[in-house]
């Protein structure tokens, strides 16, 4: 019969574990790592968490439980169950925000990704002035976007229909941000042009991550550019689509800036996102209507969450 005998602990240089070394009867040693977290860490996490506590979770939690009254955000308020909640569901205009904020999320993500992959794929091969042509395209990215949407509000309402004037286009002689129908394909080219240097610099690490072995290999088979892209390429980089189709999607349905300064979510309404509805509803009263509305929205935003960490789980792309 064998006996097992604790002989020692020792420290490893992290400072959060423990080792404990266990010394059998055959003179065998076996180590059992047990994970203890110095005191001192917790100090440290303290003000972030009081920070974090007080500016993001007390204001959520309160927001939720003012969405079940009627509250106008001061004075006296009273419980009203669901009234808000149902409410919101047969809204037309709120109905309204969330069909354009999706269908606006989802063609700017379209059109991001394919800009932005192919950009990358131009600017990771062999071509002269890549690194000066990597940094013209992620000026975009920098800049605030309220200040890129007053100057294509300007472009829009000005400069583009005294071109068509001039050169006697007939349709560019109006303003795409007046017509309530095509307003909203000038969002989606603005938010794109702001956009696409994020997704560009993610799809840049991907393609340098795919060793040029694999493409060698598929040369001296007589695979052509055409077929190593489709067939090596875009495989290869799929989880970086994925991250940049769903990070994408989750900071486009939260539009806002650029919407209030190319359109201010007209003509009319049909160019209101539901971040815009739930702020016009906070300056109007409408407190408590517009913290369901949120709760709602917040939800919806946890699904997407989920559905990135369902379909990036087991990934090793970034």
């Amino acid at each position: 019969m064998s006996t097992t005998a604790t002989a020692n602990t020792t420290r490893p240089n992290s400072p959060t574990t423990d080792t404990t070394s266990i010394v059998t009867g055959q003179g065998r040693k076996l180590r059992r790592h047990t994970r203890r977290v110095e005191p001192i860490y917790y100090l440290f996490l303290l003000p972030t968490l009081v920070l974090f506590t007080l500016a993001i979770t007390l204001p959520a939690v309160m927001g939720i439980f003012f969405s079940f009254t009627d509250s106008i955000g001061i004075g006296e308020w009273s419980f009203n169950g669901l009234t808000n909640y149902i409410a919101m569901f047969s809204d037309p205009a709120i109905l309204q925000s969330y069909l354009f904020t999706f269908g606006f999320s989802i063609a700017t993500v379209i059109v991001v990704n394919v800009i932005a992959f192919l950009l990358a794929v131009g600017l990771t091969s062999r071509i002269r002035f890549k690194t000066g042509l990597r940094t013209i395209f992620v000026i975009p990215m920098v800049i605030s976007g309220i200040i890129i949407a007053y100057v294509f509000n300007f472009l829009f309402s000005n400069s583009i229909p005294a071109a068509g004037a001039a050169t006697g286009i007939p349709w560019l002689e109006t303003s795409l941000l007046a017509n309530p129908d095509l307003a909203w394909v000038a969002i989606v080219i603005v938010t794109a042009w702001q956009a696409v240097p994020g997704a560009l610099l993610i799809y840049i690490a991907g393609l340098l991550s795919v060793p040029n072995e694999v493409y060698e290999a598929a040369s001296i088979d007589g695979a052509s550019k055409s077929q190593q892209l489709t067939r090596i390429t875009i495989p290869l980089v799929a989880g970086y689509v994925v991250i940049n189709v769903i990070l994408g999607f989750k900071g486009f349905l939260n539009a806002y800036d650029i919407i209030v300064g190319l359109t201010n979510g007209g003509p009319g309404t049909s160019t209101r996102s539901v971040a815009m509805t739930i702020i016009a509803g906070f300056n109007s009263g409408d407190y408590a209507y517009q913290m369901a509305n949120a709760t709602i929205f917040f939800i919806v935003a946890v699904l997407i969450s989920l559905l990135q960490l369902s379909l990036t789980r087991g990934r090793n792309a970034l």
